[in-house]
Order: C-alpha cells, then structure tokens, then sequence
C-alpha cells in the first residue's frame, strides 16, 4: 500500500532544497506555498562551502552557481578610521573543497524551483495554498490549509518567519524578538573592491555597513554590489514602524553615513546608487526546545530564524534538508526520522541563534570599539593576530562550517530510501 507523500509547507531555500533530496532518495513529496506566484524577491545572501557542498551534491554545481552569484574569495573586517581589522580568505581560496557563494536570495530559490519541476513534476509546488495547522493520527498527519484538509505521512514546516506551524506547535512561544537594529538593503552597480569578490564589513557594532558583489563584473568593469547599511538603536518601545520590509527613500537612512569616505570606497555614493531600498528590523525568535511534535517537523527559518551577522541562514536551511533527508535514509518516512533529525540539531543550532546575537563574527567589532572606539593606528597593538584568529576560528566551528571538519566529512545523502 501506497503510503500518503511528505508534505513540505513552503517552497522557499529549505522547502525547495528538501523536495529536491526527497526525489533524490526516493522518497514521494508535495510542497504548499501560499503566494500565487514565485518571484525572485530579496537581496544578497551567503551560502557558506557546506551548503555548497550540498547543492553539488544534488547537481547544482558551478554551472549553475555562478548564473546566480559570484565565489567569494575574502572576508574582511575595517574599521571607522577605513584600516583593515581582519581578513580571511573564502571557499576555494581558503583551502575548502567547496567555493563560497554570494548569491541573489532570488535567483537561488528559482534556480531550485526551475529544478524541482524539472525533476519531479510541474505539480510538485502548488501555489496559493497557505498551511494554517496540522492534527497528527498515528500513521501520519493531516494538514490543514484553508479550508482544504491534505493527508501526508509527515508535515515539513519550512514556512518561514511567520511559521503557522511552529505557531501550533509552540502556542506560547515569545513574540519576535528585535535587538535594536534597523536594516537598509539595496544592490548598486559599483566597482568591485580588493579581490573582486570580497564581503566587506566596515564600522562598529552599532553603526556598520556590508557589502559584497554578487555577480560577476561586466565589461564596463562594474557588477551588483550587494550592500546592508545597519545602526542600532534602543529597542524598549518594540518595532514601532509596522511593515517587516518596506520600501524606503535614500533620505530615510543616508545621513547615519554621510562622512563615510575613504580613498578606497565611498559609502555614501554607493548607498545613493541604488534604485530600490529596502527597511528591515532584524530579528530573530528565541530558540525553541524542539522542532518536532509527532509527524511533524520545523526546518529552515521557521525552526530557526536568526540574525543574518554569520551569513549562515540560507546555507542552514539548505544542510536542514539534507540532514532530514539522511534521517528519512536510516529509519524510514518515520516519526523517527524526524526525532533523530531534531537530536542532531535542534540544541547546536540553538546555541548559533543566540550567538548571533552576540553580532556573531562581527563581534570583533564590539571588542575593538570596546578597546579604542574603533580606531586605530596599528591593529595588532590593540588585538593580537592570534587572538582575532582564534574568535573566527570558534565561530566557524560553532557555524559548522569548520574547514577541516568539512573536507573530511562524507556527503550527508547517501543512497535511496528503502520506503
């Protein structure tokens, strides 16, 4: 007999990612997503090598890849007087297996929808139909979607921020947390700067700008630069301006970095050069003690939501999948399965969660401005070499993205299910 599909509530990175590893090991699916219609929306996101490494894995390669994006080749750390605090090589550059990407979040998720109709069906992600709640039996679940009730072996719930399945099964999670930072995002075509393909941050901990290309450059020697303008502000009174993206004009932010010139970069120009800018607060949920209930998991930003300071949240989401998926290898389209996911990640990428709140690998910021206000004459009289390595070190670890670890790793999808 027959048994019902895994439902996937959501057809964003990880939704998208996980349908593709279900076809993969043989496995039957069915994403819901509620918009009418997939757009490539967003910005700039990093997919850090163990995401890659993935997406090779399921024969998104180089190929594809870098329609999408650039491979990152630095990742650099500048302070307010403009002299460098830290850099590192990226991917390839930095003895990886697998390149580093900056990509459009966009291009991303339609490079793995293009992909799941290829493979699976154009029925595969059905459109306009939002997931509101589940009722677990013994054998399965039954997923609710208005007005509509769908049978499934499991519930996936990769809807996002706003997840109305963590909603059920957390009804008294704490509202969303927000740390007082405000976001201005936008892409400027610009001059790629250093390497060409270097993420650059520059500033402090309350006041900081990042930006990064995110294709390759044209002829006329200029690409997309990617780039996120942040202050910190005091968030007693909650988030007071409604909208969680909202399209702003350049008066609304540019005066926080009107001076902010360098003979190598000018930020006010760059941030003027956009044609659309976009207001986020970022945010983040506490973490939740697990991401299961039954026949049902959380994967991607509705188990784990988190600040963007580690560039981490796209390229989790995409090792969520893959890490199910192996589960669903080794113990069937089970409750199992899904417990045993939850045991391997739930409580480490928890503890990312909170320590990107700790600014993550921009924390080295917070302990320059601490030691000189962020200026400085010579970088390694006010924080040893060593000891700047060392903070990345613990953080690429944390992240799970660890150069030896990863090299020497197997892939995490293994064969076919035997279901």
């Amino acid at each position: 007999m027959n048994r019902p599909p895994v439902i996937i509530a959501g057809a964003g990175i990880g939704g998208l990612t996980l349908a593709l590893t279900l076809h993969e090991i043989g496995v039957p699916c069915q994403v819901l997503e509620s918009v009418p219609t997939l757009k490539p929306l967003g910005v700039g996101i990093n997919l850090q090598p163990n995401a890659v490494r993935e997406l090779y894995g399921m024969g998104l390669g180089p190929a594809q890849l870098d329609g999408i994006g650039i491979q990152t080749q630095e990742w650099a750390l500048v302070g307010l007087n403009g002299k460098d605090v830290y850099s590192e090589p990226r991917g390839l550059k930095a003895g990886y297996r697998w390149p580093q990407y900056s990509v459009h979040r966009g291009g991303l998720q339609m490079l793995l929808y293009r992909a799941v109709v290829e493979r699976l069906g154009a029925d595969a992600v059905l459109t306009g139909v939002r997931v509101t709640g589940y009722r677990n039996r013994g054998a399965g679940v039954t997923v609710l979607a208005e007005g509509r009730e769908i049978e499934g072996s499991l519930l996936v719930g990769a809807d996002g921020l706003h997840s109305a399945v963590r909603a059920q099964m957390h009804p008294k999670q704490p509202p969303i947390h927000w740390g007082g930072a405000i976001m201005w995002r936008g892409v400027t075509r610009g001059k790629p700067i250093r390497t060409g393909a270097s993420f650059v941050g520059l500033g402090t901990h309350r006041q900081r700008v990042v930006f990064y290309p995110i294709s390759r450059a044209g002829a006329d020697g200029l690409a997309d630069i990617n780039w996120v303008a942040e202050i910190t502000v005091d968030n007693a009174g909650g988030w007071q301006n409604g909208d969680w993206n909202k399209k702003v004009g350049h008066d609304a932010f540019i005066h926080h970095f009107e001076r902010w010139t360098h003979d190598w970069i000018d930020i006010p120009a760059m941030l003027r050069g956009a044609g659309d800018v976009w207001e986020y607060p970022m945010i983040d949920r506490d973490p939740v003690p697990t991401w299961v209930e039954g026949n049902v998991a959380l994967l991607g930003d509705a188990a784990h939501v988190m600040y963007p300071t580690g560039s981490n949240g796209g390229s989790q989401a995409i090792v969520d999948a893959r890490v199910l998926g192996a589960a669903m290898l080794a113990h069937g389209v089970t409750p199992a399965a899904i417990e045993d996911y939850d045991a391997k990640l739930c409580k480490d990428i928890s503890a990312v969660v909170l320590r990107n709140r700790g600014a993550g690998p921009f924390g080295l910021l917070n302990l320059l401005d601490d030691r000189c206000g962020g200026t400085f004459d010579d970088i390694d009289a006010v924080m040893p070499r060593a000891e700047r390595e060392e903070f990345m070190r613990a953080y690429r670890s944390a992240a799970g993205f660890a150069m030896e670890k990863l090299n020497a790793a197997p892939p995490i999808v293994r064969g076919r299910s035997p279901n």
